[in-house]
């Protein structure tokens, strides 16, 4: 499984993230969808910590210190998949 995980620096410490660390993780298909995902999470302010990880599970993070919100590439929009550049 090809996985990127980023920090949303926006919405950590508030709303339904209240006191927490906000992550959103991405499952992908491939390695070269991995890289669009990076590419453009590196490019958006509020993004930090952008990884890829290729492992067979998908990564951990406690309940008690992160909210995360998982998506697969084919549910994401045009400027995720870079589709506007074009």
């Amino acid at each position: 499984m090809i996985t990127v995980t980023m920090k949303d620096n926006f919405f950590s410490g508030w709303g339904p993230a209240k006191n927490l660390v906000n992550i959103f993780m991405v499952h992908c298909n491939s390695f070269e969808e991995a890289e669009k995902i990076e590419a453009h999470a590196k490019n958006r302010s509020e993004m930090g910590a952008v990884r890829i990880r290729d492992t067979v599970v998908s990564p951990y993070y406690s309940r008690r210190l992160y909210l995360v919100t998982e998506k697969d590439y084919d549910d994401l929009g045009p400027i995720w998949k870079g589709e506007l550049d074009e």
